[in-house]
């Protein structure tokens, strides 16, 4: 959880200082984005609203840990780690373009917007799968990994910028620099981890099999 909080301030204070080189920072703002299946609905402020996104996301984590960090690399069953964690986080990527559909549905963005932005969501998710199976790897559980991804999703439903021409139009940066930055840091310290032989349970138990 330090994790992710930590990478996020970066990621938000970048974010507010190029806003403010523009002279358009409005401020942050903490509401939730309420969700229907047809649109996005308003900033809701009250607190069953922000339970509701809270106990979402913990439901969402243990889904999306559940599946592509736990059942699925086990249902391809390969001792090759890299390989087996492409695909899953690949899929992983995959998985997130329901949001630049529903935009496009919603009449929020035009057919190219919308392709553009799966793209972007496709390789930005895809890398934070990688920075989680890499995590789930070196612990030899899913909690670490569960308790990061929390805190993202979190932060991002809760915690918005405004400017003086909209709200949140450069999360995807936002999101870009603080994921970049915490992928790094896990990789390097997942090649260290490697190199000096110290492996998760999970390795562990893949090599006595």
């Amino acid at each position: 959880m330090a994790l992710g909080l930590s990478m996020f301030a970066i990621g938000y204070f970048v974010e507010i200082l190029i806003l403010m080189q523009n002279r358009t920072y409005a401020g942050i703002r903490f509401y939730v984005s309420a969700y229907a299946v047809d649109t996005n609905i308003a900033k809701q402020t009250s607190v069953l609203f922000m339970l509701i996104c809270i106990i979402g996301n913990f439901i969402n984590v243990l889904m999306e840990e559940g599946l592509f960090r736990g059942l699925f690399p086990r249902m391809l069953n390969s001792r090759r780690f890299w390989n087996v964690t492409s695909i899953c986080s690949l899929l992983f990527g995959v998985w997130h373009i329901v949001g630049p559909v529903r935009n496009y549905i919603d009449g929020q963005s035009s057919f190219q917007g919308m392709i553009a932005n799966a793209i972007m969501l496709i390789v930005s998710s895809t890398l934070v799968g990688l920075k989680l199976a890499m995590i789930t790897y070196m612990e030899g559980n899913l909690y670490m990994g569960m308790a990061d991804h929390f805190v993202n999703n979190t932060i991002v439903n809760l915690l918005h910028i405004e400017s003086s021409t909209g709200a949140d139009e450069m999360m995807f940066l936002r999101i870009t620099v603080a994921q970049t930055i915490s992928f790094l840091i896990v990789l390097f310290i997942f090649l260290e981890r490697k190199n000096h032989g110290k492996k998760g349970i999970i390795n562990k138990t893949e090599s006595r099999n």
